[in-house]
């Protein structure tokens, strides 16, 4: 199936249009018009002239609805996406979309078991479940075959699945990022408070000021998310490089 084929080879474009759509849950308009503007590459035109999207299709999609959810407008979205690194994979792409969904989580949703294979793109086996559990990214219900899932980490969850990693191992990743993301988290607010919010109340007669904090305000958060998602790139890269090297 194409929809299974995705999950497997990223790079392979695999889905129609209407395929996209349905796993995208947003219509076949909506992706023309993104096309149109920019916001998707163009599909890869198979046989019959008809075009195949992939992966990275599909997490730049979910990275838009992110964005949108964050009260981003389109053209601030577009000025978000033409900052980021054209090629982009779709595992990068999902990176970019967890970091932003931090600020505002999705709420949790229930769903049948075809309901939550459907999303994922894949059958999923009862130890499939059971990480995704530990991984927190579902939990059972007293329904029977019934999950309430967080949709922000259905994707990046089931991508985990097949990484050739113990899972032991990425329980303990996933603890470190939490642990650090939480402390960058709180560093910035304490900045943002002491250096920003404290001045600005000092100030909120002047008209201008207070239109440049709003602009900052409606903004900081997909900038903040940017600069961390850049600067652990670039950690990581370092840091993986000096790893080997030492071997």
């Amino acid at each position: 199936m194409a929809t299974e084929a995705i999950g497997t080879e990223e790079s392979q474009a695999t889905l129609t249009v209407d395929e996209l759509a349905a796993r995208a849950g947003v219509t076949v308009r909506t992706i023309r018009f993104y096309g149109t503007r920019g916001l998707l590459p163009p599909p890869v035109i198979g046989p019959r002239r008809v075009g195949h999207y992939g992966a990275e299709h599909l997490a730049r999609l979910a990275l838009i609805e992110e964005l949108q959810h964050q009260g981003m407008t389109l053209a601030a979205i577009e000025r978000y996406l033409e900052q980021l690194p054209p090629d982009l994979s779709a595992h990068d792409l999902a990176i970019h979309r967890a970091l932003v969904a931090t600020w505002a989580p999705d709420a949790p949703e229930e769903m049948s078991r075809a309901e939550l294979e459907r999303r994922a793109g894949r059958q999923l086996g009862d130890e499939d479940l059971d990480r995704l559990a530990a991984m927190d990214v579902l939990a059972r219900t007293d329904a029977d075959g019934t999950f309430r899932v967080d949709p922000g980490l259905l994707r990046l969850g089931v991508r985990l699945l097949d990484v050739p990693i113990a899972h032991e191992t990425i329980l303990a990743s996933r603890t470190v990022l939490v642990e650090h993301t939480r402390s960058a988290a709180q560093e910035l607010t304490r900045l943002f408070r002491d250096e920003v919010w404290g001045p600005y109340r000092e100030r909120e007669s002047d008209p201008e000021h207070v239109a440049a904090m709003k602009s900052l305000s409606a903004h900081m958060q997909p900038l903040v998310v940017q600069a961390l998602v850049t600067a652990f790139q670039r950690s990581l890269k370092e840091e993986l490089g000096a790893a080997f090297r030492a071997e």
